[in-house]
C-alpha cells in the first residue's frame, strides 16, 4: 500500500517561527530595515564613517579600521560582533539570524554570503535550523563563497572564491570547493 503523499511532503503553510527570537521587537528592525537601505545598504553614500555610526546605534559592536564598502547587507546589527581591521567587500551578505563574531584582520570579499539560517529538511514544517558562525582573526572569506550556519572559520584560514563552507575550517589552511575541502597550508613569507 502506497504512503500518502501528503505525510512526505513538505507543507509551507504550517512553517511558524516557533521559538525563534529576532533579537529585538518589531519597531527596530522596522526601523533598521529602513536606515539600511537608505544609508548602510545604499550605493549612494560613500561615507565608511555612518554606516559604522548607524551600525553601533543598532547593536552592533565594532572594533577600530572597519573598510565597509557599498551594497553591504546586514540582517541584525545587534547580532554582529566586528573586530579591528576588518574589511566588508562590496555586495556582501551577513545574514545573521544568529550571533556572527568576526575577529581582528579579516577580509570578506565581494559577493560573500554568511548564512546562519537554514531550515529543517526533515520537518514538513520547513522550521529554521539557525546556527551562529565565528570568523576568527586573520581568515579570508572570497568573493562569491558561502559560509554555512555553525561554521567556525579558525585563524588565518582561507576560503577560496565560489567555494561553500558546509563545516569548520581550521587555521592556517586554504580551502576550496563545494563542499569546501583542504588543498593546502597557508604559509607567510
Amino acid at each position: 500500500m502506497e504512503e500518502d503523499l501528503t505525510k512526505r511532503t513538505v507543507d509551507l503553510s504550517t512553517f511558524t517561527i516557533g521559538n525563534f527570537d529576532k533579537g529585538a521587537g518589531k519597531i527596530k528592525i522596522a526601523l533598521w530595515y529602513f536606515i539600511n537601505a537608505l544609508f548602510v545598504r545604499a550605493s549612494w553614500n560613500p561615507f565608511m564613517s555612518i554606516k559604522i555610526l548607524l551600525l553601533r546605534m543598532f547593536g552592533a559592536k565594532i572594533g577600530d579600521g572597519l573598510v565597509i564598502k557599498n551594497n553591504v547587507i546586514i540582517k541584525s546589527p545587534w547580532f554582529l560582533t566586528i573586530g579591528n581591521n576588518v574589511w566588508l567587500g562590496e555586495g556582501c551578505w551577513i545574514d545573521n539570524l544568529e550571533r556572527v563574531d568576526i575577529g581582528n584582520n579579516v577580509c570578506i570579499s565581494q559577493g560573500a554570503m554568511l548564512l546562519t539560517g537554514n531550515h529543517d529538511y526533515k520537518d514538513r514544517s520547513f522550521s529554521y535550523l539557525n546556527k551562529p558562525i565565528i570568523i576568527k582573526d586573520g581568515a579570508w572569506i572570497g568573493a562569491k563563497s558561502i559560509v554555512c550556519p555553525g561554521v567556525t572559520i579558525d585563524e588565518n584560514a582561507i576560503l577560496t572564491v565560489g567555494s561553500i563552507a558546509t563545516h569548520n575550517l581550521i587555521h592556517d589552511t586554504i580551502y576550496q570547493g563545494n563542499p569546501a575541502r583542504e588543498i593546502r597550508k597557508r604559509s607567510f613569507y
